[in-house]
């Protein structure tokens, strides 16, 4: 059995500008997160960002979203790794996903950062790609050349809706990423997202 979860990261732009916006899915996720486990999340300048700790089935866990701009994420997932002496294996970072429809959560661990700055940068930061992600589907505009302006742009009423119910699944899942068994939180997150296409 792997290393399980101690700090879930959600990734996003500060301010109210970009609250809504599609790039914002990864701190989403961490604000439902706080909702459903009663976790009071509140700034810690030295981590650069809203830190809270909840109980989640029966695991202590650490919520993070980073207050630096996107291509700074790095800066907070390192200080508060480094703080708490969480090694990278024990990171779980949700971020918005371009490669996967919104219907579509995906676990990953290693790789590259396919472009996106918040990975980028943490790989940077860490000196490591060795960490798990949650990938959340946003979807993709079509042509590269509109991917700044998309992300930037909130999701329609039915696409936030589609984010909503897949980061659900993620959450049903959380109890196997948190013991370390994340075979069985993608077999099972898998199994979800294909029994709910059969039943569209």
């Amino acid at each position: 059995m792997s290393n399980g979860i101690h700090l879930i990261v959600g990734l996003g732009n500060p301010g109210a500008d970009y609250e809504h916006t599609r790039h914002n899915a990864g701190a989403w996720f961490i604000l439902e997160l706080a909702k459903t486990f009663h976790a009071n999340l509140r700034h810690e300048a030295k981590f650069h960002g809203f830190h809270g700790t909840a109980r989640i089935h029966g695991h202590e866990c650490h919520l993070l979203i980073p207050t630096t701009f996107m291509n700074l994420s790095g800066q907070s997932v390192n200080a508060f790794a480094s703080y708490y002496k969480i090694p990278a294996n024990e990171i779980l970072v949700a971020h918005d996903e371009l490669d996967l429809p919104t219907s579509e959560i995906r676990i990953k661990f290693d790789g590259g950062h396919g472009g996106h700055n918040g990975l980028r940068d943490i790989i940077r930061h860490l000196n490591t790609n060795q960490f798990h992600r949650l990938r959340i589907g946003i979807g993709h505009p079509g042509n590269s050349k509109d991917v700044t302006n998309y992300v930037l742009k909130n999701p329609g009423k039915s696409e936030r809706e589609e984010i909503d119910a897949a980061m659900a699944r993620a959450n049903a899942v959380l109890p196997f990423m948190l013991e370390g068994e994340f075979q069985k939180a993608m077999m099972q997150l898998h199994s979800n997202a294909t029994t709910k296409k059969k039943s569209d």
